[in-house]
């Protein structure tokens, strides 16, 4: 995944980490996929929250973070990005629905500012799992 990282140029702002065990051992393995500067927050909210508690929490990422990796649980990883994609590719929608399994990256466009994110403006650009790569 940190090739694939290095590849498509998704460079996140700021990483959002649960500090599970696994999580973290997660983003260890893929860190090297991104800027070496990039703002790394361990966050307790993220632990096992479901998909309504990581929508509150990426709400109170400040204005000037343009974009956000979020390393955290299922079933609220998946519940949050179903619930917030209302466009993009109905293929990759639909894979999206169906499962969304350890060590994917669900790569989302997401137009308002964040303390405005609704799914109105949320498309998605790219969904990627392990096996595929």
């Amino acid at each position: 995944m940190a090739r694939h990282l290095r590849a498509t140029a998704v460079t996140p702002d700021l990483v959002l980490c649960s500090p599970a065990r696994r999580a973290v051992q997660t983003w260890e393995g893929v860190a090297s996929g991104v800027p070496p500067h990039t703002a790394v927050e361990i966050d307790e909210a993220i632990y096992d929250a479901d998909g309504d508690e990581l929508l509150v929490r990426l709400r109170e990422v400040p204005s000037g973070i343009g974009s956000v990796l979020l390393v955290g649980h299922n079933p609220g990883l998946q519940d949050l990005a179903v619930d917030l994609v209302r466009s993009g590719d109905p293929g990759l929608r639909e894979r999206l629905v169906t499962k969304f399994p350890t060590g994917a990256l669900a790569t989302l466009d997401v137009s308002d500012e964040w303390h405005d994110l609704n799914g109105a403006a949320v498309s998605l650009l790219a969904f990627v799992v392990p096996r595929e790569l």
